[in-house]
């Protein structure tokens, strides 16, 4: 049964899906940059954060430096450059309150479905309140998903000969128990991206013994959790001079080492491998356990402060082994090579099910939509989908970086149609045939298990997604809003064009009954 809900306003000129980094992020710059728009933001979980509030494993921290994975328009103070949830979640609060924008957000709600009608020039929006399961409608002129890119509720999970056999705990790290005493306990751990290498070192300090079991090595590079040259930095200038002279420095220190990296992958590898030598013992076997069989950026390097899991396994508390499963057994698990590992906890840290868009049903007159036949624009709508944005970060530096310019960008094309008066707002290929390719070139794998259902991306701008700051502040903040693949239009031209009869009729039936 769908009903109104009280305290939902019926119609709003823009909704945020998502109360994460990404919406909390656009709700700044709506009221800052248009102040005349009504905006709400849909949260299904009872609090903010997203990724930050879901994860409650041990260690849990960020991968890249919070100046730049912070907001530009709010200071990073802590003295930590790279920083654990909790700190990271304080933050997002503290942007929250100084902004006024806990009133603008609605927990518990989740969205089930989105509708465009060209007939009416909005969005449809069924909604459901997650305590007690009663659904409401809003209608939006615009909608922006900040759902982020995976499913939260279910991490990626192999299929794992004989899992029934063991006896003791499987856990992902998707969803932590928060009572798991491992207090003196024998732990694998499977996988080798950043949630493995944050857990190992973390669980290390209590358990008896972690293993991180790895069927192929990643580049793992040490950070300091503390940035020398930030914190002087901090002391001499002006708090926002500062935190601009930190957070250009590390832009531009991270576009360096990655074009290195992809100009000069072998001298970049050795690089890694030199600095991961001299943080294990001497004849530790690095090129078995981190020498991967691809460039560096290919995936994602990983990082650990403070050279935390190199310590943990040159003490002994940790170990790494690379090899291939063959069975859970009672105990553990039994290895290709015939080795055995026993374990009393195994954590699956086997990577995330990637999602689009919150998983939502998305239709644009009754019509789902197509990930796959579309093409992104300006990496922020898609070709076809009329009055829809969403936020994508980079693979290759912080995610926040790009999600600021593309809510500056959104802003601004808010404000054109504002001033011409139009009420659509559609990116069109400049032809039917233009040649595209996969979204991401990105090797990791839960990116590939569903490239093919994914938007493409064009050769050239307007239609490239652009992993380059430089590229997306000079396309996103200076460049034009208009341009011959973007179309704008009053509600009753739009509607005369794109129309569908067929679909059309339907609604007419659906608002009758």
């Amino acid at each position: 049964m769908t009903e109104h809900a009280s305290e939902f306003s019926q119609h709003t000129d823009v909704l945020i899906i998502g109360a994460g980094v990404s919406g909390i992020g656009l709700a700044y710059y709506l009221q800052r940059d248009q102040p005349n728009k009504q905006f709400t933001i849909l949260e299904s979980r009872q609090d903010i954060g997203g990724t930050w509030d879901l994860f409650r494993y041990p260690g849990i921290r960020s991968d890249s430096d919070l100046y730049t994975f912070g907001y530009e328009f709010k200071p990073w103070k802590s003295p930590k450059a790279i920083a654990d949830a909790g700190t990271i979640m304080d933050y997002l609060r503290e942007a929250v309150d100084e902004n006024q924008l806990k009133k603008k957000i609605r927990f518990n709600s989740k969205v089930i479905s989105a509708n465009w009608s060209s007939q009416d020039a909005h969005w449809k929006v069924e909604i459901q309140n997650t305590e007690t399961g009663k659904r409401h409608v809003m209608t939006a002129s615009w909608l922006f998903s900040a759902a982020g890119y995976y499913n939260y509720e279910q991490g990626f999970m192999p299929e794992f000969n004989g899992r029934d056999n063991f006896k003791g705990q499987i856990i992902h790290p998707q969803h932590w128990p928060e009572d798991l005493d491992y207090q003196g306990k024998k732990v694998v751990v499977i996988g080798s991206g950043a949630t493995a290498v944050t857990l190992v070192p973390a669980m290390a300090e209590k358990a008896q013994h972690v293993t991180m079991l790895q069927r192929t090595p990643t580049y793992v590079v040490s950070l300091p959790t503390e940035d020398p040259i930030a914190n002087l930095i901090k002391k001499i200038f002006p708090e926002a001079l500062a935190y601009k002279m930190i957070r250009s420095k590390n832009i531009n220190l991270s576009r360096w080492w990655w074009r290195f990296c992809q100009r000069f992958p072998n001298a970049a590898r050795k690089l890694i491998r030199a600095g991961t030598k001299k943080l294990l013992p001497e004849n530790y076997p690095v090129d078995t356990h981190f020498n991967p069989p691809y460039n560096p950026w290919d995936q994602r390097l990983c990082a650990v402060t403070d050279g935390d899991l190199f310590e943990s396994v040159s003490n002994g508390d940790a170990s790494i082994v690379t090899d291939h499963i063959d069975t859970f057994t009672e105990k553990g698990l039994l290895l290709k090579s015939g080795k055995e590992l026993e374990a009393d906890i195994i954590i699956t840290a086997t990577g995330l099910n990637v999602q689009l868009f919150g998983g939502i049903d998305y239709r644009v007159d009754n019509k789902p939509i197509q990930y796959r036949d579309t093409v992104a624009y300006k990496s922020l709508m898609l070709s076809g989908v009329p009055n829809f944005a969403y936020a994508i970060g980079y693979t290759n530096s912080s995610w926040t970086l790009k999600i600021g310019l593309i809510c500056e960008h959104l802003c601004r094309i808010m404000q054109h149609m504002t001033e011409t008066q139009q009420d659509v707002c559609q990116a069109d290929l400049p032809d039917p045939d233009m040649p595209t390719r996969p979204l991401l070139d990105f090797g990791a794998g839960y990116v590939q298990r569903v490239i093919d259902t994914l938007p493409r991306r064009g050769m050239t701008a307007p239609w490239d997604v652009a992993m380059d700051y430089k590229v997306d502040e000079k396309n996103l903040r200076h460049g034009p809003v208009t341009d011959e693949c973007l179309h704008f239009y009053k509600k009753e031209g739009y509607a005369a064009q794109h129309i569908d009869t067929t679909s059309a009729k339907q609604e007419s039936r659906e608002a009758i009954a």
